[in-house]
């Protein structure tokens, strides 16, 4: 998102400046004052708004009414961008020959912390019947040793003390399934679109471990009640510039504090489990299947591996967007091997998403200059991303005695880089709940390689035991660990596919 307001010629976005809005933009085929609101929205950043609600805009289109009511969960930024443009905002697909449209299925938008209790409120109203969620992995609050809730958590901590006053995810949701039985509401189904593993299954346990411990009491209601049905999103959206914003005025005639920039390519698999009814997804494109955890499994390795991949090389090799790395024939070589020969041969292939063709999309996705999405936002949060992404694959293709040394060679560039140093000696803004960590294994350590994967291996957060206890991993991490500080992420990476070769 824009980091301020950019000062422009053109009139502010909203109900009142729709007549200068240029002709080609694609505008709402349906009556926004008639739409209701079924579903409410937890985290309306860039990526919902290039996704979920544009589906639902979609379906508003066909005349099935499920409106949207957003709720920020943590900062205001969003509401002051939305609000004041009645939660209107544009999608902007590509740079060159932009395509741009008008959603207008976000009806309204508040800030949780601001007033908590009338969050609750929104999740509770009978009239809701879904809930969508983007709040990124972090947002769930689990326990990475267990899978379930992170009692500790400080936000649980508060939540089960002040139950009325929610800070959390869980707690707010915990709160609204008590009112809703209380009143009567009826159930209610909780979708999850965030990048975690059977995200629907964690969620629902992360909410129930939070009732155990509230008392147990509201845990039957909640499981007869509340359905969680996982699901797998993609769409690739870097953040919005003031550049972006200026461009966009000037093709569009109107200014959107609130604009979002994103690829053609879109896609929604969910698994097809709803409480009270749901949106015709289907008819915007969404995939309404049994169980998502193959496509699920696909993406996060497959595309999300990939590209933190390409965020830590690419970063470390001096390079700010994606499609600047994939420009470099070795780097893109590197990932499309990693993705062809180690990733792949131990992930299932879904129906319809044949591996091949999946790979070659995604390879044309991330050379797509339009999308300017940096490396450094992909790097963001790497030690909530890195099971799911990279280890996964490395521990199916130790069990199996397969190939790894690429995906090694990624874990290992996550670590140079979260220790905090460029290779131009450069500081690094790691931007990671355990940043504070990682700058302590970087002053303690200094140059001991050997020291430096000791002490990731033992954040039991990232590394699964299996792995933290494999000495040949170990070994593999440190011997890429030196190259990268000797030689550099790009030079590794030709060493690499030299060794390959031959």
């Amino acid at each position: 998102m824009a980091t301020e307001p950019v000062s422009l010629t053109q009139p502010r976005l909203g109900p009142a400046s729709l007549d200068a809005l240029d002709a080609r933009v694609q505008r709402p085929s349906y009556d926004r004052a008639t739409v209701g609101c079924g579903i409410v929205h937890l985290g309306v950043g860039a990526f919902m708004r290039a996704h979920v609600a544009v589906y639902c805009d979609d379906v508003l289109r066909t005349g099935d009414d499920w409106g949207i009511a957003g709720v920020s969960l943590r900062r205001p930024d969003v509401s002051r961008q939305l609000a004041p443009q009645d939660c209107l905002y544009t999608v902007r697909i590509g740079a060159e020959s932009s395509e741009y449209r008008l959603v207008g299925s976000l009806r309204s938008i508040a800030v949780a912390p601001e007033d908590p209790g009338a969050t609750v409120d929104s999740l509770a109203s009978p009239s809701t019947r879904v809930v969508t969620i983007t709040v990124t992995e972090k947002g769930y609050c689990i326990d990475p040793h267990r899978g379930g809730l992170a009692a500790e958590h400080p936000d649980i901590v508060h939540d089960l003390a002040h139950p009325a006053e929610p800070r959390s995810l869980v707690g707010l949701l915990y709160a609204a399934c008590r009112q809703r039985r209380d009143r009567s509401a009826g159930g209610i189904t909780v979708l999850s679109c965030d990048n975690l593993p059977s995200n629907g299954a964690l969620l629902r346990r992360a909410v129930l471990d939070f009732a155990s411990l509230s008392g147990g009491e509201l845990g039957g209601w909640i499981e007869r009640n509340v359905a969680f049905p996982s699901s797998m999103i993609d769409r690739i959206v870097p953040a919005t510039t003031p550049d972006d914003i200026a461009q966009a005025a000037s093709e569009t005639g109107v200014v959107d504090e609130a604009l979002v920039c994103t690829e053609p390519f879109t896609q929604w698999v969910i698994e097809d489990q709803f409480a009270r009814g749901r949106p015709r997804w289907e008819d915007a494109g969404a995939l309404l299947v049994p169980d998502v955890a193959p496509y699920e499994a696909a993406k996060l390795r497959l595309l999300n591996g990939a590209h933190s991949t390409l965020a830590y090389l690419g970063y470390l090799a001096g390079y700010q967007y994606v499609h600047e790395v994939m420009g470099d024939a070795v780097l893109s070589s590197f990932v499309e091997r990693m993705m062809v020969h180690e990733i792949s041969p131990v992930t299932q292939e879904p129906a319809g998403m044949e591996h091949r063709v999946y790979i070659a999309q995604l390879l044309e996705r991330f050379r797509n200059p339009s999308l300017r999405h940096r490396t450094w936002q992909i790097a963001m949060d790497g030690s909530q991303k890195l099971p799911q992404r990279l280890l996964a694959s490395i521990g199916d293709q130790r069990g199996s005695a397969g190939h790894d040394d690429g995906l090694c060679i990624a874990v290992a560039a996550w670590m140079r880089y979260v220790l905090g140093t460029d290779e131009e000696g450069g500081r690094i803004d790691v931007s990671d709940p355990l940043a504070d960590t990682f700058a302590q294994i970087a002053a303690d350590c200094g140059d001991d390689n050997a020291a430096i994967v000791a002490r990731f291996l033992d954040i039991g957060s990232v590394f699964p035991v299996d792995l933290a206890g494999d000495t040949a991993f170990a070994g593999t991490l440190v011997r890429r660990l030196a190259e990268l500080r000797q030689f550099g992420a790009r030079e590794t990476a030709r060493r690499f596919l030299e060794n390959e070769s031959t």
